[in-house]
């Protein structure tokens, strides 16, 4: 199986008045698994439904490889697609559903087994085969949708939030095993997610949306460490960065009546500050009071008051202050994030 180019141009979906994705353009690389990560109703999965032929684009065109296929019908993009719920068909074995798109092509009865067996070793559901979905587990529901959408062995793999429907500890692992086949097969994939620890570490880049707009395309450490803008900044990572709204004036970020020392490469004029949980510390020169300290396990979570403002400071598990407590805030300058009055980011 061989993944294919995947170009997204011009793309646009409309609903009436509503515009559910603007103007869109994106270029998935053969080979690549994409994340199209963003809150509930961003556009992510209108944009995945384009691409599958389930919605048509108001304007715009979706290439495979070089070919245009946004006028084609679904069974004639050569998609394989996996859903939220899984669709399989609780009357069937597991796999006669996972047989079913080879049953529809009217293949051989011995290759139809034959790629079954091979899909379903591959998945470690073999064992499973005879069973019905309601007999088996969720985690293996999961993995015998993804095996039906393989077994016909498609030049693109599209995922609809495929893991929300599982347990924490069995996500975490299913989220391996999809991102472990998806290396070894090559096969093109764009994953849906509103998850960003499952789109950070299963994809290659991440394109994250939000109000129908793609705000960044880039790999997972670019994202968390350049954050293109304040939105960007909030949204990935957890916790979120701090993100203070004030103004700048030379040497110093003004909150009030604090001045926060702050790094050359600064904006003129209003904007915001960032800075991430783990590079702040409670021993630098802004004055605050704590107001709650959370245990995470290894680490603690403090917040504290400064100002007008609250931000969030990660510390070692030893270290737990007292709500009420004096701490003075500080952060690594080399970490800092500068953004403009319009949430753009500013400098490297």
């Amino acid at each position: 199986m061989k993944g294919i180019r995947v170009r997204l141009k011009g793309l646009a979906k409309h609903f009436g008045r509503v515009v559910a994705l603007r103007t869109l353009d994106l270029d998935v690389r053969a080979g690549e698994m994409v994340a199209f990560l963003g809150p509930s109703g961003c556009g992510k999965t209108t944009t995945l439904l384009m691409i599958a032929g389930i919605y048509q684009p108001t304007a715009g065109e979706i290439y495979f490889g070089e070919r245009r296929v946004e006028h084609l019908h679904p069974r004639d993009r050569d998609v394989g697609m996996v859903f939220q719920s899984y669709a399989l068909y609780p009357h069937l074995t597991i796999f006669d559903n996972i047989a079913f798109p080879l049953t529809l092509k009217k293949i051989a009865p011995a290759e139809v087994a034959r790629r079954v067996r091979q899909i379903a070793d591959l998945l470690g559901i073999a064992h499973t085969l005879d069973r019905r979905p309601g007999q088996v587990s969720g985690g293996q529901q999961q993995r015998a949708a993804l095996a039906r959408a393989l077994v016909k062995e498609p030049q693109v793999l599209l995922l609809d939030e495929p893991l929300s429907n599982l347990d924490a500890q069995i996500r975490v692992q299913a989220r391996g095993e999809i991102r472990r086949l998806q290396q070894e097969i090559g096969v093109t994939s764009i994953l849906v997610t509103h998850d960003q620890s499952e789109a950070l570490a299963m994809a290659d880049r991440v394109a994250v949306f939000s109000t129908g707009e793609l705000q960044q395309f880039a790999p997972p450490d670019e994202l968390y460490r350049r954050p293109a803008n304040t939105f960007v900044a909030r949204f990935v990572g957890y916790p979120p960065m701090n993100l203070l709204e004030g103004r700048y004036e030379p040497g110093a970020f003004v909150l009030d009546d604090l001045r926060i020392p702050v790094p050359p490469g600064h904006p003129a004029g209003r904007g915001w500050l960032g800075f991430r949980p783990e590079d702040a510390t409670l021993d630098g020169d802004v004055p605050g009071r704590v107001t709650v300290a959370e245990a995470l396990g290894r680490e603690n979570l403090v917040t504290l008051r400064i100002g007008p403002a609250e931000v969030k400071v990660l510390v070692p598990q030893g270290r737990r202050p007292a709500p009420g407590t004096p701490a003075r805030l500080g952060y690594r300058r080399e970490h800092v994030h500068f953004f403009d009055a319009s949430g753009r980011r500013v400098g490297a």
